[in-house]
């Protein structure tokens, strides 16, 4: 069983505010966090250090989750990492998430055992700092 301090988990959402509590509930559980405030900065920095697991806002300006994730997905330089979708919306489009590879959803607001619960999930099967 691998320690939360493991993992290193990227949180992209367009408010301060949600990437602030979000990173906070994961620090407080033992996880390493890193933040990006839009669709542009995620991939930068998933281009330059890829995280054991990402928390995908879905409506952002300029670039929504979807298509961070469809970029992500397609880029065959970048290893497999699990994407847990965050939305306040209750249609989400359960379809297209997952053809683009959504792993898992969490409904704002968010409750965080139950956010705690699906990031563990995810990361159970997977070795820290290997995104194979």
């Amino acid at each position: 069983m691998c320690n939360p301090s493991d993992f290193r988990i990227l949180v992209v959402d367009d408010i301060d505010d949600n990437l602030f509590l979000m990173q906070t509930v994961l620090e407080t559980a033992g996880y390493e966090v890193d933040t990006a405030e839009s669709g542009q900065s995620a991939l930068a920095k998933v281009g330059d250090s890829p995280p054991d697991l990402i928390l995908m806002d879905v409506m952002m300006p300029e670039m929504n989750g979807y298509e961070v994730t469809r970029q992500i997905r397609q880029n065959p330089n970048l290893p497999f990492m699990p994407i847990l979708m965050v939305t306040a919306y209750d249609a989400i489009n359960n379809s297209r998430s997952l053809a683009l590879g959504v792993n898992n959803f969490v409904r704002k607001p968010i409750e965080f055992e139950q956010l705690l619960i699906k990031v563990a999930a995810l990361l159970k099967d997977k070795q820290p700092g290997f995104n194979g």
